[in-house]
């Protein structure tokens, strides 16, 4: 009873996980960028956005990880699914302990003018992009995460 709660449990949190990613990335943050007139307003909140789900993403991952390693012992280093989570955490982390505090300090460093009107633009630019790269990936590894998931704890 216990091993299939904590199953169904992995795939509502894996699910919850993934789908913020999609629903957040690919639907609310263009609709903000669509709809606001004020961009820096828009990316402020898409940036909100993305640090929720970041923590989500992180407490997600913790348990998913621990989930895996409690029911599959140290086999569970060996599957790919245990390597999908360990990469999408790693990713969330980057992000949002690498990447995003130097883009807000480039942004703090251009007050009182707008990070894209300023020296800075170019490096928050890369960054920018890079971070969007980490999220692509991190979405494209989410759907594998749930087509093995459900899979693995049947």
């Amino acid at each position: 009873m216990m091993k299939k709660l904590g199953a169904s449990l992995a795939i509502l949190v894996a699910t919850a996980w993934v789908g913020g990613l999609w629903a957040i990335g690919y639907v609310a943050v263009p609709v903000l960028f669509k709809t606001l007139p004020d961009r820096q307003l828009a990316g402020m909140l898409a940036g909100n956005m993305f640090t929720l789900i970041a923590y989500v993403g992180m407490v997600s991952a913790t348990y998913l990880l621990a989930h895996r390693l409690s029911r599959f012992g140290r086999t569970a280093f060996r599957q790919s699914t245990f390597w999908v989570i360990v990469i999408m955490l790693l990713l969330a982390l980057a992000v949002q302990f690498g990447i995003q505090p130097v883009m807000a300090d480039l942004k703090a460093q251009a007050l009182p003018a707008e990070v894209m009107h300023s020296p800075f633009a170019g490096r928050f630019r890369a960054l920018h992009g890079a971070s969007s790269i980490a999220f692509l990936i991190q979405s494209l590894l989410g759907i594998a995460l749930l087509l093995k998931i459900e899979r693995a704890d049947q």
